[in-house]
């Protein structure tokens, strides 16, 4: 029913079926892995009034940590692209553009991608309290400026990284203007639509 692409590897059309309403894809090597596309395969729809929400298990944030894009998959809208590129401290942000300093070793992790059929209308209302779900006390953007800077350019740093070709970053890396005039317009279109609140969650 689903099918899985990693930008630049191979289809993936092994889903692991959990029970009824929940199947996965496995995601090796995740930590490379700069954008990714779930889709419906098209050949079993979902009942009327049905979608699927596409989670994400990310390794090292516990055994019960799951982070839900809440994106639905539906007859009407069959697939959606996901940015995964992000979890950067400000350590490895810097170390990206710095070619002087030592690239951390990274262990290969395989991420797990899940979805979850559910009624729209029960996917929608988890999006609707989203915000206050996601949202970390002590760590409103508003009330922390430098975590706020700190935040539009891993923004930044990840749309140019999605251009890359899946090579490293690095200072020698020549960025045309054209791509930053374009992250720019959808950055300020995203704030004016729904605020920075996406920023929170852009992990």
């Amino acid at each position: 029913m689903f099918g899985c692409c990693v930008a630049g590897r191979l289809l993936q059309t092994n889903l692991q079926q959990v029970d009824e309403t929940h199947a996965l894809f496995e995601l090796p090597a995740a930590s490379t892995i700069n954008h990714v596309c779930v889709f419906l395969l098209g050949t079993i729809p979902f009942p009327d009034g049905y979608g699927a929400a596409v989670h994400f298990h990310w390794p090292g944030k516990g055994s019960n940590y799951w982070e839900c894009r809440l994106i639905v998959l539906s007859n009407d809208k069959p697939s959606a692209i996901f940015r995964l590129r992000g979890t950067f401290s400000s350590t490895s942000t810097y170390g990206a553009f710095n070619a002087s300093m030592p690239a951390q070793p990274t262990l290969d992790v395989t991420a797990i991608l899940g979805l979850s059929i559910e009624p729209i209308a029960s996917i929608e209302s988890q999006m609707a309290a989203l915000p206050s779900t996601v949202a970390k006390p002590g760590t409103s953007l508003a009330n922390n400026p430098t975590l706020f800077a700190e935040k539009i350019v891993k923004n930044l740093f990840n749309y140019l990284s999605g251009f890359s070709g899946g090579g490293a970053m690095s200072p020698e890396v020549a960025v045309p203007m054209g791509l930053i005039v374009k992250w720019y317009e959808n950055f300020m279109a995203k704030v004016r639509n729904g605020g920075v609140a996406f920023l929170e969650r852009d992990e």
